[in-house]
């Protein structure tokens, strides 16, 4: 490398060191002025800057024109992932959740997961004249997701169900050669090398029946915000399915059936309370009552498993759903957020049910819903 090509890498490593660190007296010796210079006050406003670690505060106040601007600014000079990371901050850190109460301040903020579920924490003290901006960012947010997962998920699904409906006598279009060939090695005639099919697999197509019904199960206690979101999207989605019955109930301390609603994920959402206690118990025991098909149906409770009901209940309606013949999933987690907070000892119990609690990302809910429809084993990452 030359000697200039040098200086500039070092000039961009003290540049990014000085708009991380975010003081004059930081040792980097590095003055910023124009673009840099409005990026380090943005990001001063939020986190504070020239200041010792424990004596940071932002400087935003409580002003929405202010705030307003801000966050104009911030989608100028930063990428969207980054903007989101950034009002998440802010919201948390400078307690702006009140602001967005203002359909000035919505209009200028950028949409996303986070942003929803502290909307719909605070749907209850939401003014009208802020409710019709409020569902305009949700309903951008529920339209990206669904462009994103609802595709893959009915193609998964469908694939799901046409399998599960096997056949004796297959037509020729519906031959499961994979399947035919391992079900007749025996048949092998290695001077013709090719195998004698005795036997034929196959499955039939899906048809307009309703071949399995599922019940989603989900705790709206506040830090399953995100699970929520996306598991009522995923309910609108398979809700369109034909061949699939499917139900929605959400709960803390009460139960509340939103399968009314399933036609709009953004109803789904404003229908939920974030916050509140947590009664599993009382939940699978409405859930329970809705089943009439138990080998034909797949419950999917959707908790971080810390339970304010009467915890042997619940796990023995649990044990009870699994010995008539339901498929039981307990998702801790249905997000993109990782490793979440959970009861870890509800979670053994579930275990030794036979019924694992895990994690999961949206982009591997469809194979775990599969999985389930077909009894195998789930993917569990």
């Amino acid at each position: 490398m030359t000697e200039s090509g040098t200086q500039t890498a070092g000039d961009e490593r003290l540049r990014r060191w000085r708009l991380v660190l975010g003081g004059e007296g930081d040792g980097t010796g590095r003055a910023l002025g124009g673009r840099d210079a409005a990026m380090d006050g943005a990001l001063g406003a939020l986190y504070g800057g020239g200041r010792a670690p424990g004596e940071r505060s932002g400087g935003l106040g409580g002003s929405a024109p202010r705030v307003a601007r801000w966050l104009g600014d911030i989608r100028t000079y930063f990428p969207s992932p980054v903007v989101q990371v950034m009002q998440r901050d802010a919201i948390e850190r400078l307690g702006l959740s009140a602001l967005l109460l203002e359909p000035e301040m919505l209009e200028a903020v950028e949409p996303d997961v986070h942003l929803v579920g502290t909307l719909l924490s605070l749907n209850g003290a939401m003014p009208d004249t802020t409710r019709e901006t409020a569902r305009a960012v949700v309903r951008k947010v529920v339209e990206q997701l669904e462009k994103r997962l609802a595709a893959r998920t009915r193609a998964t699904l469908t694939g799901a169900l046409d399998r599960s409906a096997r056949v004796g006598r297959p037509r020729h279009h519906d031959i499961d050669w994979d399947r035919t060939i391992r079900a007749n090695l025996k048949n092998y005639l290695p001077e013709h090398r090719t195998v004698v099919p005795e036997r034929l697999v196959g499955y039939g197509r899906a048809s307009r029946a309703v071949k399995k019904e599922v019940v989603l199960c989900i705790d709206q206690s506040g830090s399953m915000a995100a699970s929520v979101v996306y598991a009522s999207v995923f309910g609108a989605v398979l809700a369109s399915m034909r061949s699939i019955a499917t139900r929605l109930v959400v709960f803390d301390t009460a139960v509340v059936d939103l399968t009314d609603r399933l036609d709009d994920p953004v109803d789904v959402l404003f229908g939920t309370q974030l916050g509140g206690g947590t009664d599993i118990n009382r939940a699978l025991a409405y859930c329970q009552s809705k089943i009439t098909r138990p080998a034909d149906t797949v419950v999917v409770l959707i908790s971080d498993l810390y339970e304010g009901g009467i915890r042997n209940e619940m796990l023995g309606r649990v044990a009870a759903m699994k010995a008539a013949g339901v498929e039981f999933v307990t998702l801790l987690a249905l997000s993109d957020e990782g490793a979440p907070a959970y009861d870890r000892e509800h979670a053994a119990a579930l275990a030794a049910l036979g019924a694992p609690a895990f994690a999961c990302t949206p982009d591997l809910f469809p194979e775990v819903m599969a999985a389930a429809l077909e009894k195998r084993p789930l993917p569990v990452p």
